[in-house]
């Protein structure tokens, strides 16, 4: 009888944990949507796209701490050139490069990272670029771009040429560390909604999930602002719909 209820209450216990722990996931208390270093990759990237320095050269040392290479961090920093500008992404390089100093001062050895592999597709690169974007779209791209492709082909080329195949081809970063990247860069900004709504569509092609687009957004609460945040979960909402 004894050994029953013994059994009857290992139940009952596990029941119960089990209980907790799907209320706690629920309430926003369970595990984080972004591990550190997608967090850390989200942090810098808001920083940077919204010329904050001195938050930036903060998520600088705290993606160092999360286990982000040196190259990892170079990548995102000249990725960003393409969405706020040569301006910030020059900022922020050189902000990184005090940083790296002073950890260095203080003994402390980052971590290099892999470089880049060496490409050896044989189409040309405004072919490569608009086969990414066509991977990360699940869209059929047109040459040129409709619209602003066909009024001006320079701006065509640059986003093909330079991001989408340059940029987005260098495995330092995976296209959905880039996406993570560019989505938390666009929510920062004023007047990109269309843009952000656009790479939120990419994003969850490259596996991000709702979810992990709040967690970003969150950051932008924190680091940007209430108001900055609101903007991008409106965008998240009506893509949902």
């Amino acid at each position: 009888m004894h050994r029953y209820k013994l059994i009857d209450w290992i139940l009952s216990f596990f029941l119960i944990l089990n209980t907790i722990n799907m209320n706690a996931q629920n309430n926003g208390e369970g595990e984080q949507p972004l591990n550190a270093r997608q967090q850390s990759l989200a942090a810098i990237s808001a920083s940077t796209a919204a010329g904050n320095i001195e938050k930036l050269k903060i998520q600088l040392n705290v993606g160092l701490d999360a286990g982000l290479t040196i190259n990892e961090i170079k990548e995102a920093l000249v990725q960003l050139y393409a969405y706020c500008g040569f301006p910030r992404s020059l900022n922020g390089i050189s902000s990184f490069m005090q940083v790296l100093e002073e950890r260095k001062k203080k003994g402390i050895t980052d971590v290099a990272g892999k470089e880049a592999t060496p490409l050896k597709d044989s189409l040309e690169t405004y072919e490569r670029g608009r086969k990414t974007l066509e991977n990360l779209t699940q869209t059929p791209q047109a040459k040129p771009a409709p619209g602003f492709g066909e009024f001006a082909p320079r701006i065509d080329a640059f986003l093909k040429e330079h991001l989408f195949a340059d940029i987005f081809d260098s495995d330092v970063l995976n296209y959905q560390q880039r996406e993570l990247i560019t989505i938390s860069a666009l929510a920062a900004m004023h007047g990109t909604e269309g843009q952000l709504q656009a790479h939120i569509g990419m994003g969850m092609t490259t596996g991000i999930t709702a979810d992990q687009v709040k967690a970003v957004f969150n950051i932008i609460e924190k680091l940007v602002g209430k108001e900055q945040a609101e903007k991008a979960n409106t965008v998240l909402s009506n893509i949902k719909k």
